[in-house]
C-alpha cells in the first residue's frame, strides 16, 4: 500500500488592473501559448516579502505596469498535483484590485506571450480558470462601490 502524498501549502498574490477608457471599463489579461489561455497576473513572495510588495512586483513584472492598491480582493484556493514527486499543494493566492499610475503593457517581462486590455465583459468570457472570474466579479463590485461612494449614488 503506497503512502499519502507530502503536502505543500504555497502562497501567491496578484491582482485586478483596472482602468476606465473611452468611458468603457477594461482590465489586463496575461496571456500564454497557442490557443492563448488568459489569466490574471500573481505570483510568489520573495523572502521576507510581504503580501501586498509581492502583488505589486508581480503584476508590475508580468504585466509591464506601475500599479498602486486600491483594495482588497480575497483570496482563492485550489490544489494541484506534481505526480513525478509525489507532491499534492494546496495553494492559496491572494488577490487586490488596483489602478495603473504608469508603465506599459509592451513592457512585460517573457512569462507570458502577450499581454492586454480587455474590455471587462470580454475579459470574464476569456478568463481561463473559473476561480479567477469569481475574483474578477469581486473587482467589479468593490469598482461598483467606488463609483457609487465617490459620485454620492449606492448603485
Amino acid at each position: 500500500m503506497k503512502g499519502k502524498s507530502r503536502v505543500e501549502n504555497p502562497v501567491s498574490a496578484g491582482g485586478v488592473v483596472y482602468q476606465m477608457h473611452a468611458g468603457r471599463l477594461e482590465t489586463v489579461l496575461c496571456g500564454r501559448s497557442q490557443p492563448v489561455r488568459w489569466s490574471l497576473a500573481k505570483g510568489t513572495p520573495d523572502d521576507g516579502e510581504t503580501l501586498e510588495h509581492t502583488a505589486l512586483r508581480e503584476v508590475r513584472e508580468e504585466t509591464g505596469l506601475e500599479v498602486e492598491i486600491e483594495g482588497s480582493l480575497g483570496s482563492i484556493e485550489y490544489w494541484f498535483a506534481d505526480r513525478n514527486r509525489d507532491v499534492r499543494y494546496h495553494k492559496t493566492v491572494h488577490f487586490y484590485l488596483m489602478a495603473p499610475v504608469g508603465g506599459a503593457t509592451d513592457q512585460h517581462d517573457p512569462e507570458f506571450d502577450v499581454v492586454q486590455w480587455f474590455d471587462v465583459k470580454d475579459a470574464l468570457k476569456n478568463l481561463a480558470y473559473a476561480n479567477e472570474v469569481n475574483v474578477l466579479e469581486r473587482a467589479l463590485e468593490l469598482i461598483a462601490e467606488k463609483d457609487g461612494a465617490n459620485s454620492g449614488e449606492r448603485s
